[in-house]
């Protein structure tokens, strides 16, 4: 399966030059998307709200759906939010 999703400039360029290794989305528009899958970002510039023309496809490798943890209390999240981090070996 193929899904095609927005991905804001600063977004789209960090991805490109390989330092975000990771998507944040509501799961909304992901119920049906697995492991394996293949998300096509799309370039969108915020300023002109326009697409660019710019693609990159990715597989997906992982998901991680946070409605399964039951580690925090909704008051917490609606408080103080997520980190996402992205998680490379020390020597690279």
């Amino acid at each position: 399966m193929e899904i095609k999703k927005k991905a804001w400039k600063r977004m789209f360029e960090a991805v490109l030059d390989g330092r975000k290794k990771f998507d944040l989305r509501l799961d909304d528009d992901f119920k049906n998307v697995k492991e394996g899958d293949v998300i096509i970002l799309e370039e969108w510039d915020e300023e002109k709200k326009e697409y660019t023309g710019r693609k990159i496809r990715k597989k997906i490798s992982y998901m991680l759906k946070t409605r399964e943890l039951p580690f925090w209390k909704e008051f917490d999240v609606a408080e103080k939010g997520f980190v996402v981090m992205s998680l490379e070996d020390e020597n690279n």
